[in-house]
């Protein structure tokens, strides 16, 4: 098992974090439901590239990223229709289309495969910028695991208003019977990741930690150090700063 130094940090990291942030690098560098634990590894360090990637950054600087022609900066472990993704999705969020989507899709990218990258880069993002605001270097990728993927593809993930399939907390069944669990209100970015239920799960975990517990998320009362109020604060400022597209 892989662990994380926090020796540099200087403030005490809550039991709960430590515990989640252990998961999400053990879930990162496993095999997944469509790419394997090199595969996973490998777009988790194309993820941090990304953010010196020279046709990201001249991009990013235009009115519209499709102004700019080139080739990302990248690894080169992966394929560069991947690597588009994770540099998009990493440095320009804002600016994903659904024309973009479906020529990713065009590409040869299924979508269960769209979307768990999506779900690395986003789980590894967390952690990065948790390490930034404690003053922290990124904590080091993990080796990866061997084994394949499971390409499991649950039979409930319908089309709906979403561009990928989801499973609707009503439809959840059989084995993904307990994927919202009692979860009274179930946020869209869980269900966005939900054709890959392990992804989904690995979000839940994550967040419940950094964030709230799912079952609470109806509560305004609820808090940590925080009250509840400066909590959506937070989180509200921070997206805006990170432009995210949800």
């Amino acid at each position: 098992m892989v662990q994380l130094d926090y020796s540099g940090v200087g403030v005490p990291i809550r039991d709960d974090l430590r515990a989640a942030q252990q998961f999400v690098w053990e879930h990162i560098r496993s095999p997944g439901t469509w790419w394997t634990g090199e595969q996973r590894v490998a777009i988790a360090a194309e993820a941090r590239h990304a953010a010196h990637c020279d046709l990201c950054r001249r991009r990013k600087a235009e009115l519209s990223p499709q102004a700019v022609a080139g080739v990302h900066d990248t690894h080169g472990a992966l394929p560069a229709n991947v690597v588009d993704v994770v540099h998009r999705i990493r440095t320009d969020p804002g600016r994903l289309s659904r024309q973009w989507f479906d020529g990713v899709i065009a590409s040869g990218l299924s979508v269960p495969q769209y979307v768990e990258v999506i779900a690395v880069v986003a789980l590894l993002s967390g952690l990065d910028f948790f390490a930034r605001a404690l003053g922290i270097a990124p904590f080091a990728l993990p080796q990866p695991l061997p084994g394949e993927p499971s390409r499991y593809l649950p039979r409930s993930a319908k089309p709906g208003t979403a561009w990928v399939p989801m499973i609707a907390p009503q439809d959840a069944a059989g084995p993904d019977a307990d994927l919202y669990g009692d979860i009274p209100i179930v946020p869209h970015i869980m269900q966005a990741l939900s054709v890959v239920p392990a992804e989904a799960r690995a979000l839940r975990q994550s967040s419940e930690a950094h964030y709230l517990p799912m079952v609470a998320l109806g509560d305004p009362t609820l808090g940590r150090s925080l009250d509840r109020m400066q909590i959506e604060l937070v989180a509200a400022r921070v997206s805006a700063l990170n432009e995210c597209f949800y």
